[in-house]
């Protein structure tokens, strides 16, 4: 039982949080959120960027996309991809402070 007067989030939102946190929790996918937060990107930028395959990096955007985290445009033949959820960039800065040891140098 919770103490009164205590704010909890119901788990079941607290499941799809942590199923995001999931998806994020992938070198290359934090890599992808840090490119993202500075401009959109077609998905071939985005796997150049990253030196990984096309098809490899059109999963990973996938992925986020399906928790609602990026969102994408077509213009012609070029898919670019945006983050929509704005907590994305605060989380990240919050691991760069925390994890960026070239900044802590």
């Amino acid at each position: 039982m919770s103490e009164p007067g205590l704010r909890l989030t119901n788990l079941e939102a607290l499941a799809e949080a942590a199923e995001c946190l999931r998806t994020i929790a992938h070198p290359h996918r934090l890599r992808i959120l840090q490119i993202l937060t500075q401009s959109e990107h077609s998905v071939g930028a985005l796997a150049e960027a990253c030196e990984l395959p096309s098809a490899m990096m059109s999963e990973h955007l996938r992925l986020m996309q399906r928790c609602r985290l990026l969102d994408s445009r077509r213009e012609g033949r070029n898919v670019y991809y945006f983050i929509v959820e704005s907590h994305v960039t605060a989380i990240l800065q919050c691991l760069v402070k925390q994890f960026d040891t070239a900044k802590k140098k």
